[in-house]
């Protein structure tokens, strides 16, 4: 008898349509502090969503195969450094597989020695000075309680339908790393901050958004970034928004 082909079980499996009912969120936090209760909240305003936050050093947990049916969507506000090589399996395992990742302002910070990450996230905060392709990159900065403006790259993505120009009181990050290969969604000129604080792209099956801004309730509480967050979370999971 030949062999079960788990390989091809599994894409199968991951290519069924998902259960009917509520979208399962699963947060994860930790490695930088934050105002709990307010944050909870952006997630309680949304509808027909379920949520669970899970925070480090127990977070990588979830990523292993017998959990991660329990949630569809993974939103990361963690800046975590320590990942080892069974948890880097799982976590890629999970986000290239078709669950859809939304990734909030400090993950840009997290796994800062771990290039996948990077490549999967799109970006990275430097801690230190950086040459890629040629091209030098100093350390990134950072300047908390700054008001500025944003602008829609893409009003016709599913992300960033129905957002205008706003203005918001946020922290700004400077001098990142964008991967050339990511779709711009969310522009600013101020400059505290790099020009492209929005962007999208996919990862194998997954489709992942990051969100730069989200640094307290001033973004939390903003309409058009809880409309930008809860637009991102139905785009990864393949779910109109209603």
């Amino acid at each position: 008898q030949a062999p079960t082909d788990g390989y091809l079980r599994r894409k199968l499996q991951e290519r069924q349509p998902r259960a009917e009912g509520p979208l399962r969120l699963l947060v994860v936090t930790g490695g930088h502090g934050f105002d709990r209760l307010p944050f909870h909240a952006l997630f309680t305003g949304f509808s027909n969503m379920t949520f669970r936050i899970v925070e480090h050093p127990q977070a990588h947990a979830w990523f292993a195969p017998d959990r991660a049916s329990q949630y569809d969507v993974v939103v990361l506000y963690d800046m975590w450094q320590q990942i080892g090589p069974e948890a880097r399996s799982n976590f890629v395992q999970v986000t290239t597989s078709g669950k859809g990742v939304v990734a909030l302002h400090h993950a840009l910070a997290a796994y800062s020695h771990w290039d996948e990450y990077a490549e999967l996230l799109g970006g990275r905060y430097l801690f230190q000075p950086m040459t890629r392709e040629g091209r030098s990159y100093p350390a990134s900065s950072y300047k908390h309680d700054v008001r500025f403006r944003i602008r829609v790259a893409d009003p016709e993505h599913p992300v960033t339908r129905g957002v205008t120009e706003y203005e918001i009181l946020d922290e700004t990050y400077k001098d990142y790393w964008v991967a050339p290969n990511v779709k711009p969604l969310l522009l600013t000129d101020e400059p505290t901050s790099t020009p492209v604080v929005g962007w999208a792209k996919t990862n194998g099956l997954s489709r992942w958004v990051y969100l730069q801004g989200g640094h307290d309730r001033n973004a939390w509480e903003h309409p058009a970034y809880r409309r930008l967050v809860e637009q991102a979370i139905r785009w990864v999971a393949r779910q109109e928004t209603p």
